[in-house]
């Protein structure tokens, strides 16, 4: 590994932690000629699904738009960041286990509020609204009174 303060090659690793419930590893590493230490993170690259938009238009899947989806539910929520990261997890997870080539944002909408049903409530509302296009209050209600029988 290369260090980012000097480039030189000549690195080393000083510890290793697993993360994300094992999907991912962390390594502080430590550079043998300026001697600056930094950290780098590695993860599995995966295949995932080609994303059909509703509209038609086919995209690659973006975990970056997932994440940002999901954040903006759950902005000002009470809601932990490693559940938020595990959520994320179970939905890539679910996507790869399907093994299908593509996934139509429907579908994909559907993971996602699962997910934030479980995380929390109002972000489930927050994200309801826009993905299914709320029109008026009484969309809001309905959504509501659902969550309240369950």
């Amino acid at each position: 590994m290369r260090c980012p303060f000097c480039a030189a090659q000549d690195t080393r690793v000083l510890d290793s932690r697993l993360i994300n419930e094992g999907d991912q590893v962390r390594r502080r590493r430590e550079c043998n000629v300026c001697k600056e230490r930094f950290t780098t993170f590695e993860t599995v690259e995966l295949n995932m699904p080609t994303v059909i938009k509703r509209n038609g238009i086919r995209e690659p899947f973006e975990e970056k738009k997932l994440r940002s989806g999901m954040l903006k539910a759950l902005e000002k929520r009470p809601v932990d960041s490693n559940d938020i990261e595990a959520a994320l997890n179970r939905i890539k997870k679910g996507l790869m286990d399907r093994g299908d080539r593509e996934i139509s944002t429907q579908e994909l909408g559907e993971k996602i509020m699962q997910e934030l049903n479980t995380l929390d409530h109002v972000a489930y509302v927050r994200f309801a609204s826009v993905y299914r296009s709320f029109q008026d209050v009484s969309d809001f209600t309905d959504m509501i009174e659902d969550l309240q029988k369950k």
